[in-house]
């Protein structure tokens, strides 16, 4: 299935700049700083504003410097110091142009840097929001995580950003754990393992990506037993930088890091052909994304090289692949029209001496066109439940069990496409001009094909 839905971010760039010294710090002296961010589709999401421009950026993990995308004619944004630059990083195209910008001002909340390095991408097929359902402008990561401890706390979805010397950790009643984290060129990573279904386990080293909605990325080794097991299927991973990238997903018996466990954790196998611009890959086995890491509250010390886990409400729900088959995207707006009855005009015809008698209601019809999101059919699984159905690529959404979607934001539709195995659902569509109702019952990809 390919669709631009799927919702990875990759942008690991294949180089280190170098550029002036640039901080983040906290104005006014505060112990922290906090902020909310959205969660979307296990990424968070998070106001930034760029020389006075508010934006939201994805908070990345796995992105060296801030990227600049999707400007629109509506967008505008002061930028400084500008120069070319070409840039390289994962996915199967060629290196592309962009631009380099110094002497930027940054604010996320009261946290500022004042003299902020930037890319800016002018590629306007490189564009997020029409698969997360909201305006994404950029991605920052790095010159966040180096200059605080920062806090995420993916239940409540808020982050706090601490200067290193106010920051102690607490004696928490909940079971916390804090384990080794290596800063690499930029990067963290934390070691895990992963379990075989002969119940070897195997340790791996990960790269800890907060911008991939993906639970575990790992890269084919056989001399290391990273073998894809038999049971997967081949998939459009997610865009990078400089295209898509291809693979094969799959569940694996098991994971682990540190000492939280994971049984049927889901996996992916990306093709080694997407990562032929990064040159060095070092000794990792992959890379460990939203979907694990949203299970925990989480506090990202890369000045002390200290990651500590504490299981939040997320920590049991179970893997699952898209149930329905389908991915979803923006496509624009559409007008829908709704018919409103009026009746404050009442005639009374022929009363009667009791005061009773024939009352006549006039019901004036009106239109009202209001403009709404459309939501389509961007891809759609070979064999899965709604291709079997009958639904295509390029369907228009109308209703989802009833409910009319354009009420709805996308992540909550795709929960209500995906809700239950077991659970039959009926999608109402428009497919030229003609309404088409198709019914069908979610079920779990690899549960399917156990005997």
């Amino acid at each position: 299935m390919k669709g631009k839905a799927s919702y990875l971010l990759l942008f690991a760039l294949a180089f280190s700049s170098l550029g002036l010294a640039q901080r983040f710090h906290i104005s006014d002296k505060k112990k922290f700083e906090k902020v909310r961010f959205d969660l979307v589709n296990n990424i968070m999401v998070v106001p930034v504003e760029l020389n006075g421009s508010k934006l939201k950026f994805i908070l990345d993990s796995g992105v060296s410097n801030p990227i600049l995308f999707n400007l629109t004619m509506q967008d505008s944004v002061q930028i400084n110091e500008v120069s070319s630059i070409t840039l390289r990083g994962l996915g199967e195209g060629e290196p592309i142009d962009a631009l380099k910008s110094t002497k930027n001002t940054f604010k996320i909340g009261n946290a500022v840097s004042f003299n902020q390095m930037l890319y800016v991408v002018l590629d306007k097929d490189l564009n997020f929001s029409t698969s997360l359902g909201m305006t994404i402008h950029g991605i920052i990561g790095y010159d966040v995580f180096k200059d605080f401890v920062v806090e995420a706390n993916y239940s409540r979805q808020y982050l706090k950003l601490y200067p290193p010397e106010n920051y102690s950790y607490k004696d928490s009643k909940k079971k916390s754990e804090i384990l080794p984290l290596a800063i690499i060129g930029k990067k963290a990573y934390v070691d895990g393992a992963v379990t075989r279904e002969d119940d070897t386990e195997i340790p791996v080293k990960l790269l800890v990506d907060t911008g991939s909605s993906d639970a575990l990325w790992l890269f084919h080794d056989a001399t290391k037993g990273l073998e894809v097991p038999e049971k997967h299927y081949e998939d459009f991973l997610g865009q990078g930088l400089n295209g898509s990238v291809f693979g094969k997903r799959t569940k694996l018996k098991g994971m682990r890091i540190g000492s939280f466990k994971f049984n049927e954790a889901k996996a992916a196998f990306p093709y080694k052909s997407s990562f032929q611009a990064i040159r060095d890959l070092g000794n990792r086995n992959g890379s460990v994304g939203g979907e694990v890491l949203k299970r925990f509250n989480i506090v990202f010390d890369y000045p002390n090289n200290k990651i500590s886990l504490v299981k939040n409400s997320n920590f049991n729900t179970p893997f699952q692949y898209n149930l329905a088959g389908i991915d979803l995207q923006h496509n624009g707006v559409r007008y829908i029209s709704e018919s409103i009855v009026n009746s404050n005009n009442v005639v009374k015809v022929g009363e009667k001496k009791d005061g009773f008698g024939n009352v006549q209601i006039l019901l004036q019809n009106r239109t009202r066109l209001s403009l709404v999101p459309e939501i389509i059919v961007s891809g759609i699984r070979a064999g899965s439940p709604a291709a079997e159905a009958g639904l295509k690529e390029g369907d228009v959404i109308l209703a989802v069990n009833g409910k009319r979607i354009h009420d709805y934001k996308l992540q909550e539709i795709l929960q209500m496409l995906n809700e239950r195995e077991g659970k039959r659902v009926r999608v109402l569509i428009e497919r030229y001009d003609r309404d088409i109702l198709y019914s069908f019952v979610l079920k779990d990809l690899f549960e399917a094909k156990k005997p």
